[in-house]
């Protein structure tokens, strides 16, 4: 098998729904994201012979998806009244409404998700929520 490895990180914030203790509150993180990608062999013709795929575009697509949620207030959907929500967005608050709890395991796999989407070879995407601690979803 080969494989290949690159990484991004995104400020941003989140709080933890139905969750007794520090992380009910709203708090940030600096969170890294690392991303492998795993092939049986690696191309055999073109401009990206004898490689996986060319580093360029694996960095790019997983920097576009951080992008997206860098600096952003990271909310389950339904967490948060309609009106709390709509007065966020009128003080020019950046929300990036998700459709799940916003755990480093779940954003693991929103990340791999995305990645596969993109047709991309992705075997395990690793989330980061602190230096010592991450969370690992595998297809």
């Amino acid at each position: 098998m080969y494989g290949l490895k690159t990484e991004s990180s995104f400020d941003a914030a989140h709080f933890l729904t139905d969750y007794h203790g520090k992380c009910e509150n709203l708090h940030g993180h600096r969170w890294r994201v690392v991303a492998y990608l795993e092939v049986p062999d690696t191309q055999k013709e073109g401009t990206c012979k004898d490689m996986v795929i060319d580093f360029a575009e694996f960095k790019r697509a997983l920097r576009e998806l951080t992008e997206e949620l860098d600096h952003t207030f990271i909310v389950e959907d339904g967490s948060l009244a309609p009106l709390t929500l709509e007065c966020l967005q009128k003080e020019g608050f950046a929300l990036s409404l998700m459709p799940f709890r916003t755990t480093a395991e779940n954003l693991a796999a929103y990340f791999f998700g995305r990645l596969e989407a993109e047709g991309l070879p992705v075997a395990q995407v690793d989330v980061y929520e602190s230096p010592n601690n991450c969370a690992i979803y595998r297809g």
